[in-house]
Formats: structure tokens, sequence, C-alpha cells
């Protein structure tokens, strides 16, 4: 690995980089919940959630991928249901919307409902109506996760609605630009490999991790 391309040494740096960015004391003037888009940005946002003496939680969601490519991921859903797909894959692999949202459902229904289920005894994310919400990740590659939770957050009827991630492809800006109040990030990249190249340290989390966070 070039250590020209390390921008942050593990998620804890990572998160303190983004408190430097972010207008936090404006900010500390309304009331904030801060939600992870993934288990990997729940430690950043637990840290930002505490700076901002906010909320913190995390938004279940998991990917569909292709039939018989497991690399290729062509759609997420969340904990609400809400099934984000990505149309120009699905498109050009001939992909119907009938196994995308059959999928999404089987996933669903085996999978994030019991995650829910452990994490807050079957209660799904908290009514975020007329809340402040900061979706927070380790970094974003495709930007379909990150859609997604966005998206369920407007059907949540959030009151605003903002990003921060402290790296991400300069690709993904006007998209997640279109449909969010603010976006806040450390750095952009015209060429992006993957999250995990331009961290030093970058273990996997596991859903046994986030309980231990989520109690620490």
């Amino acid at each position: 690995m070039n250590p020209d391309k390390i921008y942050f040494k593990n998620r804890e740096v990572a998160a303190y980089r983004l408190l430097d960015i972010l207008p936090i004391d404006s900010m500390k003037l309304e009331d904030w919940t801060v939600i992870a888009s993934s288990y990997g940005g729940f430690e950043i946002a637990k840290i930002i959630a505490n700076t901002l003496n906010g909320k913190f939680d995390i938004m279940f969601s998991e990917k569909i991928f292709a039939p018989n490519n497991e690399d290729c991921e062509i759609a997420v859903v969340t904990e609400h249901e809400e099934v984000l797909i990505h149309e120009e894959l699905v498109k050009a692999f001939d992909i119907s919307l009938d196994y995308v949202y059959s999928k999404s459902k089987q996933v669903f229904d085996e999978s994030i409902t019991r995650k829910v289920n452990r994490f807050r005894h079957g209660e799904k994310i908290e009514k975020l109506e007329n809340k402040n919400v900061l979706i927070v990740d380790e970094g974003i590659n495709t930007g379909l996760t990150m859609m997604a939770c966005i998206k369920t957050a407007i059907n949540l009827n959030a009151k605003s609605i903002s990003v921060a991630t402290p790296i991400l492809p300069t690709a993904s800006i006007p998209t997640i630009e279109s449909i969010a109040d603010d976006l806040y990030f450390v750095k952009k990249l015209d060429h992006f490999v993957a999250i995990n190249f331009y961290y030093d340290s970058l273990d996997d989390v596991s859903f046994e991790d986030i309980e231990k966070i989520n109690k620490g």
C-alpha cells in the first residue's frame, strides 16, 4: 500500500478530523440524532453524537447482489423496508425487479428483522419526525447504502438531513447533495479505490462489536 494514500490512521482519528470541519457550535444550538449507515460508521457516529450531546443510533441495512455475482451490489434494503436500486446495473444485467424485491423481502425477513430485534428489542429506529438527522459513515463508495438511509430518513419525516463522511468519491457528491441538506467530508477523490485503502487500520466490525460500542 502506498503510504501517501493513507489519510486516516483509524476510525477514531477520522471522527476527530470530521469534527474539525463540522460547524459544531451552530449545530449545538439544536438537537441532533446521529445515525451510522453501517457498522463501520458506528464508532464515528458515537464520537460525533457525544460532542453534539445528541442521540446516536444505526440504520440497519443489507446489500442485495446480482444473481451469480456476489461482488456486484444492485440494491440496498433498510430496516424500514426502503429499497434503493442501482437502476443502471439492473438494466445492464437484465435483472428483473421481481427478483430485486423478492430478494429484498427475504433479506429483510431473515436478517434485518433479527438484528433489529436483538439490538433494539424489536423497535425500529426511533421516530425522526421533526428531528435534525446527521447520517455518518466511515467512507462512501457507491453511495447506494447512504442514499437508502437518506431516503428512509426522508420518509420518516426528518426535519433536516445532513451527511458526514471522512472520504468519498467526487462522483458521489452531486447525488448526495441532491437530496441531503448538507454534506460534510474531509477528502474527496476523483479516482476512488476502496474505503479501506485510505485507512492505516480499518478492522472489520461485527454486530457484536456495535453492541459493545453501544453499551460502552
